[in-house]
């Protein structure tokens, strides 16, 4: 490997500095009289994404000297496009001390060259580094070069949607199903497929580029219209398993029999509910998903059990100390360990909805600041306004607790659903039965909050489309009724008069 060593002469400040000390302390002190040297293990190095996480290219070099005067050598290591002179360099490592090599991985170098120096996937680019040493309080410097190509590659996407007949959104681009991503390339999906086609695609709302399948069940990338569109067929609705590796362009399907939660009961528990277990709700749309909404008026620490007063067996935040808003759950067979997430003190006198999504391997804890909505209404062929959502009959929020609203008198045999915000077109927040066509029963029974505008609602629910779920209770005997909906612990009482 070619190498340029280089010396720059110091000034006379070394010489003094040497003459001050004694032969044994320039004995002890001395870093060395060699040349400083700059050495690359590769001269030409091909990278590819499989190898992501692997070193690329290891960077070495000497420590230089300093000229027995005890002083720090700082490093200052750059790159450039071989032939530049170093004018649009960039810095790897500034003036660090102590510090003799550079290791990037694989996905580190490859994203360095081609945001830095614009090189081209497939196509070698020729590189300079030079090191420059600097020794602390004397001017001068010692510089080495060394020089290598790196060919990078183009990186696969981090995201990839599942999008098609078959699939629980259909052909909506805007509306496609998210696969979880695992690893570089790898991504991941469990849910139900009914028959028909699918195939995949890498960005919300663009049907282009997408995977679909090369006529041997294998991926093939599809960047133009022009290109063929072959998709997958799904011919027996069931629940499957779906794996994809892009850089392999690999996909398998698994059915799976009778993919149930793990738990049928969650419990949260902490330091608000003096560390007792308070139930959460099993969502009735997906039983993955369990939920709980808490006025929070003493914070602290929580998490969730499994079992009513057992400490084994919980879903816990993955890193201690969580704040409310950290996502990532692990589920915690034994004691530790013990992570939590903590509410503080300041975020405390206000309400909550947690959502705890229990997906064996996808687990996530969704925690969102509730604002009570300042009105409610009813709407629906069995209340007094019927359907005229513009005219839909209002509800009275209570004095004492704003999450509460109330309604006595006549209601028709018929349907009917609770709106907060009337929304014109139909697609803001509803507050729906658990099942379509559900009667009252006269006590306490669930409701389904869903706000088809927000995003984050439709974020919680992976395998279903919120815009598409419209569940009304059923009023089977006219009457005097009266209707009391709770929209913090989304509970309704329709109980006759």
């Amino acid at each position: 490997m070619k190498l340029k060593h280089i010396y720059v002469a110091m000034s006379a400040t070394v010489a003094m500095a040497l003459c001050s000390c004694s032969d044994n302390d320039y004995t002890e002190l001395d870093k060395g009289s060699a040349e400083l040297a700059l050495s690359a293990n590769k001269t030409e190095v091909v990278l590819n994404e499989r190898d992501h996480a692997v070193e690329a290219l290891s960077l070495a070099w000497t420590t230089g000297t300093n000229f027995g005067t005890g002083a720090r050598i700082s490093y200052t290591l750059e790159l450039a496009e071989a032939g530049t002179g170093f004018a649009n360099a960039s810095v790897i490592k500034d003036a660090q001390q102590q510090v003799y090599n550079w290791n990037p991985t694989v996905e580190e170098l490859n994203d360095l060259v081609r945001s830095e120096f614009g090189a081209q996937p497939g196509q070698p680019i020729a590189l300079d580094a030079r090191l420059t040493a600097t020794v602390n309080g004397i001017d001068g410097e010692q510089v080495a070069e060394s020089h290598f190509t790196v060919t990078p590659y183009e990186p696969v996407t981090t995201t990839l949607y599942l999008i098609g007949d078959a699939t629980p959104n259909g052909w909506s681009a805007d509306n496609a199903t998210e696969m979880s991503r695992t690893n570089n390339g790898v991504f991941t999906w469990t849910g139900n497929l009914t028959p028909g086609n699918f195939k995949f695609i890498t960005t919300l709302g663009q049907f282009l580029p997408s995977y679909n399948n090369n006529g041997d069940g294998q991926l093939v990338y599809r960047t133009a219209d022009d290109q063929p569109d072959l998709q997958f067929a799904i011919e027996e609705a069931h629940c499957y398993k779906i794996d994809v590796n892009l850089l392999n362009l690999t996909v398998t399907f698994t059915q799976t029999e009778g993919i149930t939660p793990p738990y049928s009961q969650i419990y949260f528990v902490g330091n608000e509910t003096d560390w007792g277990f308070r139930e959460m709700s099993q969502d009735p749309l997906d039983p993955f998903l369990f939920r709980l909404g808490v006025f929070f008026t003493k914070g602290g620490e929580f998490k969730f059990g499994t079992a009513d007063g057992s400490w084994e067996n919980m879903y816990k935040a993955a890193h201690a100390n969580a704040p409310y808003t950290d996502p990532e759950v692990e589920f915690i067979k034994g004691f530790d360990p013990d992570n939590k997430w903590v509410l503080n003190a300041a975020e405390t006198n206000l309400a909550y909805k947690i959502c705890l999504d229990i997906r064996p391997g996808a687990e996530r804890m969704l925690m969102t600041l509730f604002t009570p909505y300042t009105e409610m209404y009813m709407v629906g062929d069995a209340t007094p306004n019927g359907w005229d959502l513009g005219n839909a009959t209002p509800m009275t929020q209570d004095a004492s607790d704003p999450n509460i609203f109330t309604w006595s008198g006549h209601l028709n045999a018929g349907e009917m659903k609770f709106s907060p915000d009337k929304q014109e077109d139909w697609n803001g927040a509803w507050f729906l039965a658990a099942s379509d066509g559900e009667a009252p029963t006269g006590t306490t029974q669930k409701v389904i909050f869903i706000n088809k505008s927000d995003d984050g609602c439709q974020e919680q629910y992976k395998d279903i489309s919120v815009g598409g779920v419209d569940l009304k209770w059923r009023i089977t005997d006219a009457g005097n009724y009266t209707v009391t909906l709770n929209q913090l612990l989304e509970e309704v009482v329709i109980a006759r008069n």
